[in-house]
């Protein structure tokens, strides 16, 4: 598995959602914090991407933004502080009429607002210009969203999350020079074998020596690169693949725990109610 396949993976245990956001006026709109990750396409209109922590950057169509963890940014018509814009609107219907500026949006929820560790060396907020020419196959995901949140029909629902996916495929191959793992030795080689077998009972030494590094060296650089501990990390893997398998299929419990590594569906539960807030059998009553 590679890591971008591991990444949407890793994002992937919720409904995905979306909408088409069009504004007019004198400013813009602001977009608060939410536990989700996000992007947003532009397909009319110039502006300017505002954020707390960076300068404006300019906006124009077909640009992209990806925002990692639900930071708070907005859409601005002048450069301006995050702070003179209003909030959006987020309840009403797009205006039929042409708008200063329209965008389409894709989210992920982030189970308990936390970004998975495959992730968090990510920019919180970025945008960028797509070559549309060299990817056609981009060009053509952004048309069918669009048309999908046009208009709602028989599985709409399927077909959005699959989009949404897709984009966020194209998004992350544009990010990926910016992953400290894309050429870390030996993190890469245990960070696809801990996604491609989650419930082998993986020892820190057994990955230091997947790695080629000393146990202590491993440890350093794989929490560096990642933002957990070796073991931390695994445990997050195996509880995102439980939650998929709670949440799309009808195996017992039982089945779940041991295909997540966990020997007992005690020790499972006791995991999972520490991460989701609540035991497997009422997440998958809620959330099925």
């Amino acid at each position: 598995m590679d890591l971008i396949t591991a990444a949407v993976g890793s994002v992937s245990v919720g409904r995905a959602n979306g909408r088409r956001i069009a504004e007019s006026g004198p400013y813009g709109l602001r977009l608060p914090v939410m536990p989700v990750l996000g992007f947003h396409v532009m397909l009319s209109g110039d502006g300017w991407l505002i954020t707390e922590r960076s300068a404006p950057a300019a906006v124009r169509r077909g640009d992209i933004v990806f925002v990692a963890a639900g930071a708070a940014h907005g859409i601005a018509r002048e450069p301006c502080t995050l702070a003179e814009l209003p909030p959006a609107a987020m309840g009403e219907t797009p205006p039929a009429a042409p708008a200063d500026f329209e965008f389409l949006c894709g989210t992920y929820p982030l189970p308990g607002g936390r970004l998975p560790a495959l992730l968090r060396h990510l920019p919180e907020v970025v945008a960028f210009t797509p070559d549309y020419d060299d990817d056609p196959h981009l060009r053509a995901v952004v048309e069918m969203l669009g048309a999908d949140y046009a208009r709602e029909g028989p599985g709409s629902g399927a077909a959005r999350g699959a989009l949404i996916d897709l984009m966020l495929v194209h998004i992350l191959r544009h990010l990926q020079r910016r992953w400290p793992f894309s050429d870390e030795p030996g993190v890469a080689e245990a960070l696809r074998a801990m996604h491609e077998q989650p419930a082998r009972p993986w020892t820190v030494q057994q990955l230091s020596d997947l790695a080629g590094l000393s146990r202590s060296a491993f440890t350093r650089r794989f929490q560096a690169v990642t933002g957990a501990p070796p073991m931390a990390y695994l445990t997050d893997r195996r509880l995102a693949a439980g939650e998929r398998l709670l949440r799309e299929t009808r195996e017992p419990l039982t089945a779940v725990a041991r295909r997540t590594g966990y020997a007992t569906p005690f020790a499972f539960t006791a995991a999972f109610r520490r991460k989701y807030g609540m035991p497997p059998g009422r997440y998958r009553t809620e959330r099925g």
